[in-house]
């Protein structure tokens, strides 16, 4: 049995997996909200292009970032691109909902913290802030985001600024 870690301890719970680019993603479920077909996006100018621009949500102003773009990753739609629509804290501690652009949905899945081990270290030029860990599930392994540092980028922030004005 392995030693515990206390960060990583605080990490078991419930994910939503998403794939982006053939790769399975975590998000933790309490920030999902909900999950909605792909819909015209209203663009926003002058934003990098992984900010899809905004949508509009049963009346309310949601901005859109396509996570396959922002991680580099070949972005693709088929009948299964959707939109994962979660709530962000942004640094001010106010919430925000935001949509996620993703390939597909997979599960839910209920991860033990003996399924989680901590994010490896890929030398200093490599940012993996916006990771919790790496998950063992069925054989494969999986990437936990903190969805919180992954879209609190200064851009994303500007954007959630713009649709709420």
């Amino acid at each position: 049995m392995k030693p515990t870690d206390t960060s990583i301890d605080g990490l078991a719970g419930r994910y939503l997996t998403v794939v982006l680019a053939d790769e399975a993603y975590g998000i933790a479920v309490l920030k999902v909200r909900e999950i909605i077909r792909l819909q015209k996006i209203t663009p926003v100018p002058q934003m990098p292009a992984f900010v899809k621009g905004v949508i509009n949500l049963r009346g309310r102003v949601i901005p859109v970032i396509d996570l396959r773009v922002k991680f580099g990753l070949k972005a693709d739609f088929s009948e299964r691109t959707c939109i994962v629509v979660v709530q962000v804290r942004k640094p001010n501690e106010l919430t925000l909902q935001m949509g996620l652009v993703v390939d597909a949905v997979e599960e839910v899945v209920s991860l033990p913290a003996d399924d989680i081990e901590p994010t490896p270290q890929f030398g200093t030029k490599v940012d993996t802030g916006y990771l919790l860990g790496m998950a063992k599930v069925k054989g494969q392994v999986k990437t936990l985001l903190d969805i919180d540092r992954v879209v609190a980028a200064p851009t994303v922030q500007s954007l959630a600024d713009t649709a709420a004005a």
